[in-house]
């Protein structure tokens, strides 16, 4: 019984050892649990932080995105705003300049009817005056007998006639002598240039050659609209005949005439002929004449050997192979007296560049346009001085049409000049007056306001001038038509009649994309 008690003592003592053993076992593993779950929910827990400042992030860049794009929208309707501010600020612009134009015309107008009317005030005195006359010499005829009355009659127009017949008289001797002259003077060059004909006529018509026939129809357009065009386009008369394949420009511009014939072959070449085509292809033309006009002036200046001349003058100096005076080439007559200018000053012992320089320059005051006032040495000296050349080469170009020059390059100059004009078959004087009329002819249209351009075709017996179709309505440029002829009539001299054709076209044009 006691080893009995013992042993249920031992196995009580060692089930208590082992309890024991088996909570504090127990107790480190909870531990662990308690530590494993802190660190499981500090982790769930950053993770939630992050992609809750993620999403807020996300949420910030959204709201500033649409922020920007509000933004965005708004500044692009105030541009559109602005756009359409400016567009009808310029259209209030465009129509209060129309509308000063307009009120100009009207002033004009008005002044003209004033002049008008003191004219006819002034008639209508003058015809009261002459009534009242009449009224007295009747009174007075009235006491004279029938045979008094036809006697004094009959010699009244017996002296008007007489002085009518003596004024005639005279006016046909004039005429005579003066066809005379003119004739003797046509003999004596046809004796001299044989060619002389044939040469004038290529100063002013050029004929183009085509490929055949058909093409004049294409060339012509539908109710003539092509060479409405082009003609309108380059100031050239187009004439179609029944000459073979070929096409023949009439003008008395040269320049407009190469221009003419250059677009016409381009069109030819290309086949497509109509309003749009022409215009470019002149537009083209035109450019590819200026490159011409600058190469030729390039050529004379390194052909003569002449340096650190002006781009322009080099450009004014290649226009006048274009050019005439009295039918002599304007670009050969300046490098011919250039070349004798130099040969006069090496046998002198005087500067030899100096005077090629001014024999070169003297002519380009023709190639400037005629918009510039003054003869063509005083502008062309001016238009020397204004591109860098020195006073010695102004000087010498500006006074080498002076009866007694002083500077001895002035002289040498102007012998060189006369030299190259009076050689044998240089020059014509007959051409150069027939241009000269014509470009009086374009220049006293071009005076009017409201024309932009005019062009003078079937040698001078056609004047067509195109009007600015903002400025001029309808029944204005009928008005026009008039008083320019009125103007002619007056201050030009011609053979003749001229048909004066006022031209107002309206274009309105869009670009679909």
């Amino acid at each position: 019984m006691t080893e009995s008690l013992l042993m249920v003592v031992v196995g009580v003592v060692v089930g208590g050892l082992f309890y024991h053993l088996w909570l504090r076992a127990k107790g480190q593993t909870l531990d662990e649990e308690i530590e494993r779950l802190r660190r499981e929910v500090e982790s769930e827990k950053r993770q939630l932080l992050k992609a809750a400042e993620l999403e807020a992030k996300e949420a910030l860049l959204k709201v500033q995105e649409s922020h920007d794009e509000q933004t965005r929208q708004q500044r692009a309707q105030f541009a559109k705003s602005e756009a359409r501010l400016q567009d009808q600020e310029l259209e209030l612009e465009a129509s209060g300049k129309r509308l000063e134009e307009r009120s100009q015309a009207m002033r004009g107008r008005e002044e003209k009817l004033g002049r008008d009317e003191a004219t006819t005030a002034k008639a209508l005195k003058s015809a009261q005056a002459k009534v009242e006359k009449c009224e007295t010499e009747l009174n007075r005829v009235a006491g004279l007998t029938a045979e008094q009355a036809k006697a004094e009659l009959i010699e009244t127009i017996v002296d008007e006639a007489q002085k009518k017949a003596v004024g005639q008289v005279r006016a046909i001797q004039e005429r005579a002598r003066a066809d005379a002259n003119s004739e003797a003077q046509r003999i004596l060059a046809a004796s001299v240039q044989r060619l002389a004909g044939a040469y004038v006529s290529e100063k002013t018509v050029t004929t183009v050659k085509l490929p055949s026939d058909d093409l004049k129809g294409r060339i012509i357009g539908r109710e003539g609209r092509n060479i409405r065009a082009i003609e309108s386009a380059t100031g050239v008369d187009i004439i179609i005949d029944d000459t073979p394949d070929a096409v023949i420009l009439s003008s008395f511009h040269p320049v407009r005439r190469e221009t003419a014939k250059l677009a016409l072959e381009k069109l030819v070449e290309d086949g497509r002929i109509h309003p749009a085509r022409i215009e470019e292809v002149v537009q083209g033309a035109r450019e590819e004449i200026e490159q011409r006009i600058v190469r030729s002036g390039e050529e004379a200046v390194l052909e003569l050997g002449i340096h650190g001349v002006h781009r322009e003058l080099v450009k004014l100096l290649g226009s006048l192979k274009f050019r005439t005076i009295d039918g002599q080439n304007l670009l050969e007559h300046s490098l011919e007296t250039a070349e004798i200018a130099g040969m006069l000053a090496a046998e002198l012992g005087f500067d030899e560049k100096l005077a090629r320089r001014v024999g070169l320059l003297h002519c380009v005051g023709y190639a400037v346009e005629h918009s510039v006032e003054g003869d063509h040495a005083k502008v062309g000296s001016e238009a020397a001085r204004r591109h860098g050349e020195k006073k010695n080469v102004t000087k010498a170009i500006l006074h080498y049409r002076d009866e007694n020059p002083r500077d001895l390059v002035t002289v040498l100059l102007q012998v060189a000049s006369r030299l190259s004009a009076s050689r044998p078959g240089a020059r014509q004087e007959k051409l150069d007056q027939y241009l000269r009329r014509l470009d009086d002819l374009e220049k006293l249209c071009t005076s009017f306001d409201g024309v932009e351009h005019a062009w003078a075709m079937m040698a001078g017996t056609e004047v067509r001038v195109v009007a600015n179709y903002a400025s001029i309505t309808d029944d204005e440029a009928m008005v026009l038509a008039g008083d320019i002829a009125e103007r002619i009539e007056k201050e030009l001299t011609y053979p003749g009649e001229v048909r004066v054709t006022v031209l107002r076209e309206a274009r309105a044009t869009e670009i679909a994309h």
